[in-house]
């Protein structure tokens, strides 16, 4: 894999420098690259927080989250501006709180205040094929429309404990049946189809800039908790369909 990766970028350093961005050869768009991308995502939290808010947690952010990935592409030369390429990326936001709450111990009945820590992850994943067309109309930098097909998944972390404790006292927890410390994780898996518009600008012959949106539409889901067991009857609304914006720099051969 690894000479196969180094014998593409020899290639794209040296296709740079026989057919400059400048080229009249080329009617279509050609080249390709890749690199790191990051983005904001929006998903519809209003469901997901009437039900933290009873587990005893704040909202979680109408404003979405960052997500981290890379992505690339590559024009396929024998259909003018048609690209294909993939995409990958992920994302969570977390929300906790602190509360005292009252305890009391077999040994002695006098009450103790102790600090329980509650806490929510909120994750999402995801990524698959990409194919854009790049309006030919538009010269020097590429506008594209195009979607992405592939798979997803949200994640939803839920604990509440003692926070910091020793050894002992974690496994006297763990084989205590009564114990008021929990933990779960729900985890609904999907089909994305993601319709996108995307904008790349050539900084330099190897250089691209790119910024791209889109939605996410989620179909042919799944839902489990902890160890792949069936959750059902899961309200519509908690799911991955998203709004995003992306932006990154791409490394490669690129001619708009």
């Amino acid at each position: 894999m690894n000479k196969i990766l180094a014998f593409i970028f020899i290639f794209i350093a040296a296709a740079s420098l026989t057919f400059p961005q400048e080229s009249s050869f080329y009617d279509a768009p050609f080249g390709g690259g890749g690199g790191y991308v990051g983005g904001w995502i929006v998903p519809n939290f209003s469901t997901i927080n009437s039900q933290l808010k009873n587990f005893g947690v704040p909202d979680l952010p109408t404003s979405g989250f960052y997500t981290s990935g890379g992505s690339g592409f590559i024009y396929l030369g024998i259909i003018p501006n048609i690209r294909i390429g993939g995409i990958g990326f992920s994302g969570s936001h977390s929300s906790s709180s602190i509360a005292l709450v009252k305890i009391s111990q077999a040994t002695d009945p006098t009450p103790i205040y102790v600090s329980e820590k509650k806490e929510a992850i909120y994750s999402l994943s995801g990524g698959g094929l990409t194919i854009d067309y790049t309006l030919p109309f538009i010269k020097n930098f590429g506008v594209s429309i195009g979607a992405t097909i592939g798979r997803g998944s949200l994640t939803v972390q839920l604990y509440k404990n003692l926070g910091d404790v020793d050894w002992q006292y974690f496994w006297q927890q763990a084989e205590n049946q009564s114990s008021s410390t929990f933990s779960s994780t729900i985890k609904n898996s999907f089909w994305i189809f993601n319709p996108t518009l995307s904008f790349d600008f050539p900084a330099y012959h190897l250089i691209c800039i790119h910024v791209g949106t889109g939605y996410q539409l989620t179909f042919g889901d799944s839902w489990t908790y902890d160890n792949g067991n069936t959750l059902s009857n899961v309200p519509w609304g908690i799911r991955g369909n998203s709004f995003f914006i992306q932006t990154g720099i791409y490394v490669g051969l690129f001619s708009f």
